[in-house]
């Protein structure tokens, strides 16, 4: 695993998260620091409970108040959880500009720019906080050519679905 790179886990398909989560531990078993901060998700429930047991080699923050993902709310709801965001979004700068990790994994980062709450002068401006060894790997669906332009790697993710009989070569 190269350090300093800024990656991205983006693709209609499933496993995003999986594979940053993946890649953090990935980085902690090598000694290294992370941080995870999920974004529009909601509160934390359950399914990361597990990552909680890893600290403090992999921490994961989130700083929405609605259990709901973000998408569900209304827009009064929308207007404080973005609040909440963009305190996870400066948390993340902060992050970056102390060294507090050799690894920040952005969870739905991608999502932000989908629903208007960060635009590429933030993307920019969290870039040239992190010094030359602190690695990113942001996750979303939808990956814009601004936001290709300013990244190492994308990885796609893409499900596949195959009806018996079908020709599996072609894959």
């Amino acid at each position: 695993m190269e350090q300093g790179l800024i990656q991205i886990f983006g693709g209609t398909g499933r496993g995003k998260t999986s594979a940053a989560v993946g890649q953090g531990i990935k980085a902690a078993s090598l000694g290294r620091s992370v941080v995870m901060i999920q974004f529009l998700k909601g509160s934390p429930q359950g399914e990361f409970d597990i990552i909680k047991r890893l600290e403090p080699e992999i921490k994961l923050f989130s700083f929405e108040k609605s259990e709901k993902c973000f998408e569900e709310l209304n827009d009064d709801e929308k207007k404080e959880e973005i609040q909440n965001i963009r305190n996870g979004f400066n948390f993340a700068k902060k992050v970056l500009q102390t060294g507090e990790c050799d690894l920040l994994i952005l969870d739905e980062f991608l999502g932000l720019f989908d629903n208007k709450i960060l635009g590429l002068e933030d993307l920019q401006e969290l870039i040239s906080a992190k010094n030359e060894n602190t690695g990113i790997i942001m996750t979303g669906i939808n990956v814009s050519d601004d936001i290709c332009r300013c990244v190492d790697e994308i990885t796609k993710l893409e499900t596949v679905r195959f009806l018996k009989g079908e020709s599996y070569a072609s894959f």
